[in-house]
């Protein structure tokens, strides 16, 4: 698959040594994606960075999603922020994004991997340490991904998902080299634990280095998640058998 360029929004922010915060930039497409990308605290240019990407939920934004960067780490991690190709209208009369539609994983890989490209072109970008981060609707984005191209991520997240009914364990031998964390509130009325319960024997069942961790929450967020997230990489980062 031919991977797209990428247009920063100022020529300055490459010739200076980045900074801690928030950088925008596109992916060129035949409709131009946004991407939001957060550099650490201290980013040290001689250091290969792990890269965490991430999907929001139903209705919500590269930028909504993004806030959640610097409650994993401040340092362990350069993180991205992707944008569902797809307009909705919320319940509230706004206007969001989704991850689903017509030709949404064509547009999906198009889009992901050319923000993935476009950051170990600037950054120093360590490329057996990239990780999927989806909560909600963007869960099942980042699982359907993670598992059609597992030889090119070190694991990915699911936090109050769903993992998709049909698909990503046709290559299992692939996808055991990727390693799954499943978060889900215990009172989760849009998709029921009983629900990633399932899903979670499923992997098991397959062979996954799969792990289950419960919340006192509903489909909302939990602090504990993102720590939970961080312990989870870091393990995998660490791990000397990798």
């Amino acid at each position: 698959m031919s991977l797209p360029t990428t247009r920063w929004h100022t020529e300055v922010e490459r010739e200076l040594r980045p900074t801690e915060g928030f950088y925008s930039s596109w992916v060129s497409m035949e409709r131009p994606q946004p991407v939001l990308t957060f550099l650490p605290t201290g980013y040290e240019p001689g250091y290969a960075y792990p890269l965490m990407v991430f999907f929001h939920h139903q209705g919500g934004s590269e930028r909504q999603i993004l806030k959640l960067a610097p409650r994993v780490s401040r340092r362990n991690y350069i993180c991205l922020g992707l944008r569902g190709p797809h307009k909705t209208l919320k319940p509230d009369g706004a206007w969001g994004y989704s991850w689903e539609g017509e030709d949404a994983d064509g547009n999906m890989e198009e889009y992901v991997f050319g923000a993935i490209e476009d950051a170990c072109l600037h950054y120093n970008i360590h490329p057996d340490r990239i990780f999927l981060a989806g909560f909600c609707e963007g869960a099942e984005a980042a699982y359907r991904l993670a598992f059609r191209y597992s030889e090119r991520f070190a694991g990915v997240a699911g936090f109050n998902g769903q993992f998709p009914r049909c698909g990503p364990l046709l290559r299992l031998p692939m996808a055991r080299r990727v390693s799954v964390l499943m978060g889900h509130g215990i009172a989760n009325a849009l998709i029921p634990l009983c629900t990633a319960k399932q899903d979670y024997r499923l992997l098991y069942t397959a062979g996954l280095d799969v792990h289950l961790k419960t919340y006192v929450t509903t489909h909302r967020l939990h602090a504990d998640m993102m720590r939970d997230l961080n312990r989870w990489a870091m393990q995998i980062i660490t791990d000397p058998a990798r």
